[in-house]
């Protein structure tokens, strides 16, 4: 069976969001992995103190995710800012 090139095309551009979605999802995933490992007291936030050694971007943006000066950032957060 012989399959057109504008059939194989239009299949990967159809594809592409499903691909995508799962892309999010495994990043998410590993991002939440991160995140437990650097929780160093398991509060569910991150200082930038736990950041440092842990997850060197989050440390280096810190102030840029944690916009509202609370000293910490949540999972959600840095989700958010990763899948922007």
């Amino acid at each position: 069976m012989k399959i057109s090139p504008f059939a194989l095309t239009l299949s990967l551009i159809l594809a592409a969001p499903i691909l995508a979605q799962a892309d999010d999802a495994s990043r998410d995933q590993e991002i939440i992995e991160r995140f437990t490992k650097c929780d160093a007291n398991k509060d569910g936030k991150l200082t930038k103190e736990e950041a440092k050694g842990c997850m060197p971007r989050i440390y280096n943006n810190f102030s840029y995710i944690d916009n509202s000066g609370k000293g910490y950032v949540t999972v959600a957060q840095i989700q958010a800012m990763a899948n922007r």
